[in-house]
């Protein structure tokens, strides 16, 4: 159904506000909301059907290499040629709008045994609108038929979004609003999301539903959230690192729910956890210039108020029986190992006695009785690429492993994390690795996926 700049503007100002615009709701509520496959079979043959796909993949020289998130489409998009539609996949690939999906549909191509027409240029920017060329391509394509548009982030269209504050939403509601309409008029008016990964704010995934006369979950999206990820809210021991602060909040959000008992903390989120524990307990701890406000243009800077947020995290946690373990030495950029930052220092990796503590602390959590205690682990202990900083990272991965054996349940939250267990590790060695990491997190810590908020308001 078409939508126009009034209705859209609320729509937005509920995608970009997140979990602020309407009172909490829980990952169950907006799966709850959204239909799934199966209440579209009753579409007829011949009908236009556009998939958000997976297609963020970069596949290797065979099947298997490169492809797991296309290989995680195929079961939704058997379904739809199975019943005749015409389904026109489309997503994108990476931050650079010059990079295109033509190696892609090549490879989703081979893995559904038919052709897969990659259709270029299908949105003319200048008169915002879905070109003629790719509407008759679709208008005229046989049932069953699988076809994919060109990379959505070539266009400014679809990224409009990810900077976009609440008071410049009216001044974008139009344009978006014409753009789902078009897509809805000379595509489809039928939506599935089999988009594991897709969490940004892209306007395929999270203004086009708005259009649409129906929506659903794909089999797999489906599947990852109502199985592993509602799991992994039962987490009682979490391992949580990388580079970004912001972490912080969704560690927050997944101390709230009131299941963990241990936090093993690395990168720029154990620096600030580490800096808020020596205040706590009165010890001057220095993080390096992780806190000089010299380098706040830099990612791994720690604002002040985020050691304040860290401190009374912790003090919190510390009441209800919550072990906080963070990095007690750490690798510095020239290589060395420090057990005390100075300030002109910066953390690149855990030091060897930090992976001696992390592993004491897995026998540990092993002997108080790992079977069926659920464990989730995100991203990596530092800059694991270069060899030099790659320890910290490479000695702990064994010990998912280990909790494994032991009985736990092991989630890898994807991203960084899925790379470092395919490389020093075995998915075998845990229970489930997650293709996405940042749509894990969304799912479970502070704020809710964007296309699912996007999905259940469509679904109304």
């Amino acid at each position: 159904m078409p939508v126009d700049p009034q209705s859209m503007l609320p729509w937005l100002e509920t995608i970009v506000t997140g979990g602020n615009a309407e009172p909490p709701r829980a990952l169950g509520d907006y799966l709850d909301a959204i239909p799934r496959l199966d209440s579209l079979a009753d579409l007829p043959k011949g009908t236009a059907v556009l998939v958000r796909g997976d297609v963020d993949a970069k596949p290797g020289d065979k099947v298997g290499k490169g492809d797991i998130r296309l290989r995680s489409m195929v079961e939704t998009l058997q379904y739809g040629h199975d019943r005749g539609w015409v389904q026109v996949v489309f997503g994108h690939i990476g931050r650079d709008p010059q990079q295109s999906l033509d190696k892609v549909a090549a490879r989703l191509g081979g893995l559904m045994g038919a052709d897969v027409p990659l259709i270029k240029g299908w949105y003319d920017e200048q008169t915002n609108t879905v070109t003629e060329l790719a509407a008759s391509r679709v208008a005229d394509a046989a049932p069953g038929s699988i076809l994919m548009l060109e990379n959505t982030r070539a266009y400014d269209i679809e990224r409009v979004l990810w900077k976009a504050k609440p008071a410049d939403l009216p001044a974008i509601a139009e344009k978006l609003a014409d753009f789902a309409n078009e897509v809805a008029g000379k595509i489809a008016k039928v939506y599935v999301n089999e988009a594991l990964s897709a969490g940004s704010l892209d306007a395929s995934s999270t203004v086009v539903p708005a259009a649409m006369d129906r929506v659903a979950l794909g089999k797999y999206v489906a599947s990852e959230f109502e199985g592993p990820m509602k799991k992994c809210l039962q987490t009682q021991l979490v391992v949580f690192s990388g580079l970004k602060i912001d972490k912080l909040d969704d560690l927050e959000a997944m101390i709230a729910r009131g299941t963990i008992k241990q936090v093993f903390a690395a990168g720029s989120l154990a620096m600030a956890l580490r800096k808020a524990i020596g205040e706590l307990d009165g010890k001057d701890v220095s993080i390096g210039v992780a806190e000089d406000p010299s380098h706040s243009d830099k990612p791994y800077y720690i604002p002040r108020e985020r050691v304040e947020q860290a401190k009374q995290m912790v003090a919190e946690g510390r009441k209800k029986g919550i072990e906080f373990v963070v990095p007690v030495d750490s690798v510095i950029e020239d290589g060395s190992v420090k057990e005390a930052l100075e300030a002109s220092d910066q953390q690149f990796d855990i030091g060897p006695k930090s992976s001696a503590l992390f592993e004491q602390k897995v026998t540990e959590f092993i002997e108080a009785g790992a079977k069926g205690a659920v464990a989730f682990h995100n991203g990596v202990f530092g800059m694991f690429e270069d060899p030099r900083f790659e320890a910290g990272t490479r000695n702990f991965i064994p010990q998912l492993k280990r909790m494994t054996d032991a009985g736990a349940l092991v989630y890898v939250g994807g991203g960084e994390g899925g790379k470092a267990l395919e490389k020093y590790g075995s998915e075998s060695d845990v229970t489930h690795v997650f293709t996405a990491g940042g749509t894990v997190l969304n799912a479970l810590g502070s704020e809710p996926v964007p296309y699912l908020v996007a999905l259940a308001m469509a679904a109304k």
